[in-house]
């Protein structure tokens, strides 16, 4: 069996943060474990507060953990304090984990900033040099690369100047454009899209955690980066179109489709 770790906030209407993770894990027949960095009161309508853990309460966490199922990838979500982020930095420099994988999140589906101005620097400089790969979607990665995307040439440039600062995988995610989804894998100056047509579906709650803890999922089971990403980019394809309808806002994806279809 397989292990996985996520770290990341909550959500109690179950379609985003550490529950769709562990949901994810699972669908992937993976072992899932979670280290909590925020309790977050949010459903699909939307984030309506945040309690972040202590970093001392979040170190006894990552212990627990890493003393006892050492996990084969791990998962990175919503972090949204810099003592935080230090202490991700300093415990994943102590365990020394493979499979790396830094959903850089800053702004919920709903539109609610999640991470901390002051956080963003330490995000950068700290924490997503250590990861094999990062996952930001097309408003995470004008963040990084601080310019607009508005087409799959700027969505090219924008991954050429994030590498002058990282190094590992750049997944930008393209599912903010009208007409498609396709998606780029950057590395080392290598271009991978992954096209997808564009799937009409309103309900689009958690699926940039859904993806990244999809492609651990996959690392964690052998696959390459390329593979794992393309195995993670046709799950959650799937998992858009069962086209689960709950909520009153944009809903969660039924995470484990796969599953039940195979039934």
């Amino acid at each position: 069996m397989q292990k996985v770790l996520t770290i990341a906030g909550t959500d109690p209407s179950g379609g985003a943060g550490a529950q769709a993770d562990l949901k994810t894990f699972m669908a992937h027949k993976v072992y899932g474990m979670s280290v909590i960095t925020a309790l977050v009161a949010q459903n699909t309508c939307g984030v309506r507060d945040i309690m972040n853990v202590t970093p001392a309460f979040l170190k006894e966490q990552f212990d627990c953990v890493f003393e006892d199922i050492f996990p084969d990838a791990v998962k990175i979500g919503m972090v949204s304090q810099p003592e935080l982020i230090e202490v991700i930095v300093e415990k994943l420099k102590q365990y020394q984990p493979k499979n790396i994988v830094v959903d850089p999140v800053m702004v919920s589906t709903s539109g609610d900033r999640l991470l901390a101005q002051k956080a963003l620097t330490m995000l950068q400089k700290e924490l997503l040099p250590l990861a094999q790969i990062i996952t930001p979607n097309i408003p995470e990665a004008e963040v990084l690369c601080e310019f607009s995307i508005e087409s799959k040439d700027d969505m090219v440039k924008a991954a050429q100047k994030i590498a002058t600062n990282y190094h590992g995988y750049i997944l930008i995610k393209g599912g903010h454009f009208e007409d498609c989804a396709d998606d780029l894998l950057y590395h080392d100056g290598e271009e991978v899209w992954l096209p997808c047509v564009k799937i009409q579906n309103p309900n689009t709650h958690g699926t940039g955690c859904t993806l990244s803890s999809a492609i651990a999922s996959n690392l964690a089971l052998g696959y390459d980066m390329v593979n794992s990403v393309k195995n993670a980019k046709a799950y959650i394809t799937g998992a858009l179109k069962d086209g689960m309808d709950l909520g009153k806002g944009s809903g969660p994806l039924n995470h484990c489709w796969n599953l039940m279809n195979k039934a």
